[in-house]
């Protein structure tokens, strides 16, 4: 995934200036399709680089980088946008990519942690990822038997701390 190899939206392409030079690349490699995966950030600047597109090469040649040929030439760019977040918050998808993988990890550390939990008689906590969403949170929990889980659409009530103390010492 991503994470491993380090890749994201740089910050330059956060600006104008960032995405011109990402254009200019793009035709002198004379790349027309591009496949964005990603979360938020990659999908929102592939479509502002998408609507900016034809503007972007207007601007290349008058700037004399490219020639009108080359803006009639790659006057299109072609691209496919993937959801890889492990939210799974995405409406459309069943399942974003990410989302599986990073289930099993939560699984396997649960796995990992349980035998040591009940042979110390302890509680452990566990914290995973899901910026604004609790999907993870709540399916690791379900699969796991976890016996309190907290997730942000549905924040903890007053006493909450009580309720938990009850159901943990049962």
């Amino acid at each position: 995934g991503g994470t491993v190899i380090g890749s994201a939206r740089c910050k330059s392409f956060r600006t104008r200036e960032g995405r011109l030079q990402a254009a200019y690349n793009l035709v002198q490699r004379g790349i027309t399709n591009l496949c964005v995966i990603g979360g938020d950030g990659s999908l929102t600047g592939a479509n502002l680089f998408r609507e900016e597109w034809s503007g972007l090469l207007e601007e290349l040649a008058q700037k004399g980088k490219i020639d009108e040929e080359a803006v009639k030439k790659y006057a299109y760019l072609n691209i496919v946008g993937m959801v890889g977040s492990i939210d799974n918050d995405f409406c459309g998808t069943d399942m974003t990519i990410g989302t599986d993988s990073a289930l099993h990890r939560i699984i396997e550390v649960v796995d990992a942690i349980m035998t040591t939990a009940q042979s110390h008689q302890r509680t452990f906590v566990l914290e995973v990822m899901g910026r604004h969403c609790g999907y993870l949170a709540l399916v690791s929990a379900l699969a796991c038997g976890a016996d309190w889980v907290f997730i942000p659409e549905y924040p903890p009530e007053e006493g909450w701390e009580d309720s938990m103390c009850v159901k943990l010492s049962e």
